[in-house]
């Protein structure tokens, strides 16, 4: 019998976030998450993936995890610190931290886990974050665990952050001082101010962070933002995903050898959560040669993202200051976001409303991720349906 306190709290709660037009849908997908996918026997153009090169669905990657799984198994059936370090482990940081340009790699289970991992295992009570008021959830949290003092400055506000580390140095009261970025920032698509980070960080013996989820296999040739602005050499952590470009599931820590060393021996995530399963690893794998060895996935996606991007620009919606390709359409009013968001799937589009908490209140948006995947006749019709919508809820 469950708890009448609980039910109240679940029920009540729940339908205030259906009356506020915050509730989100879950929907489940028939098949493959690619350029075009299938709900409820209904085929729809996506555009809700992070799959950004297509690869979720590369035969090069699906090989490499079927022969994977035949010679090793489903799981890797331990921890890395006791027997679940497999060769293939090993091999993928190895490529990693060539691609990365750093000495070395260590991969963890998710991106989210990289965070909760790296901030907690560097970072205590007796030291201060600077963290980006927009960065990720799972930045967030992972300087909660960590106990630090943590100083949210203004979005990529120079000013602001260098008046933060300013006064935080002349306190006198952190061992250490971390400033957290996210490389490129998934609900607009702006790129952080990488070297300016970097020159307030040595000015005041700041550790830099960057979380590059969204940009590796975008930018700096798939290397990601911190190879974009040539800074490898002075950034301390770069997080990556292999669950978003790379398109499989998994992330990573890229730095020096110390301290890749340090977070094998005291990052919680690594020492008692079960490895990166063989066949994802080896896809992972081979994920990576493709992008170290080619580039025409990735002028595919900006190709494509520059077209869907300014044909919205042109009938009037607001792309906010997207730098990639990741095209957000800011409606604002959540209730009206999420009616849209219900339009464009009737007209064949899958394109989902992001809502608070994940944007603020009244940036309701729709997130628009067109892929190397898609091709130029599916985004034409995405830009029609748009027109369709737009112009029948007077919102262009």
């Amino acid at each position: 019998m469950s708890s009448q306190a609980l039910d109240q709290f679940l029920s009540s709660n729940i339908e205030d976030l259906k009356t506020k037009g915050l509730y989100n849908f879950i929907d489940t997908l028939q098949g493959a998450n690619g350029p075009v996918i299938c709900i409820d026997g209904k085929s729809l153009i996506n555009l809700s993936s992070n799959n950004y090169l297509g690869l979720a669905t590369d035969y090069r990657l699906i090989d490499a995890s079927v022969k994977a799984a035949q010679t090793y198994g489903a799981g890797a059936g331990a921890v890395r610190t006791i027997n679940g370090t497999m060769d293939l482990h090993i091999e993928l940081e190895e490529k990693l931290a060539r691609f990365k340009k750093t000495e070395a790699v260590i991969v963890y289970q998710s991106g989210f886990n990289c965070n909760m991992a790296a901030i907690s295992a560097v970072m205590d009570q007796h030291d201060a974050i600077l963290s980006d008021e927009l960065n990720h959830a799972s930045i967030i949290d992972g300087c909660r665990l960590s106990r630090a003092k943590v100083i949210r400055f203004k979005h990529s506000d120079m000013n602001d952050l260098r008046q933060q580390a300013k006064e935080a140095k002349e306190s006198g009261k952190y061992h250490k001082i971390m400033v957290i970025t996210d490389g490129v920032f998934s609900m607009d698509g702006d790129i952080a101010k990488l070297p300016e980070i970097v020159k307030i960080a040595e000015e005041f013996d700041l550790i830099t962070y960057v979380d590059d989820a969204h940009g590796s296999g975008v930018l700096g040739a798939g290397a990601g933002t911190v190879k974009h602005f040539e800074l490898s050499d002075r950034i301390d952590f770069q997080i990556g995903t292999l669950s978003k470009a790379i398109g499989v599931v998994g992330g990573y820590v890229a730095g020096k050898k110390q301290l890749i060393e340090w977070l094998k021996l005291r990052s919680r995530p690594f020492l008692f959560s079960t490895s990166l399963p063989p066949a994802a690893t080896a896809s992972s794998i081979a994920s990576v040669d493709i992008l170290m060895n080619d580039k025409e996935l990735i002028e595919k996606l900006w190709e494509n993202g520059n077209h869907l991007k300014n044909g919205l620009s042109r009938l009037g919606y607001d792309v906010g200051q997207s730098e990639t390709p990741i095209t957000p359409c800011i409606i604002g009013d959540e209730v009206t976001t999420q009616q849209f968001s219900k339009r464009l799937y009737e007209e064949g589009v899958y394109a989902k409303a992001i809502l608070f908490p994940t944007v603020p209140k009244g940036t309701g948006r729709i997130r628009n991720m067109p892929t190397a995947a898609h091709t130029k006749e599916m985004l034409d019709e995405v830009i029609y349906v748009y027109e369709k919508v737009g112009k029948e809820m007077k919102l262009i």
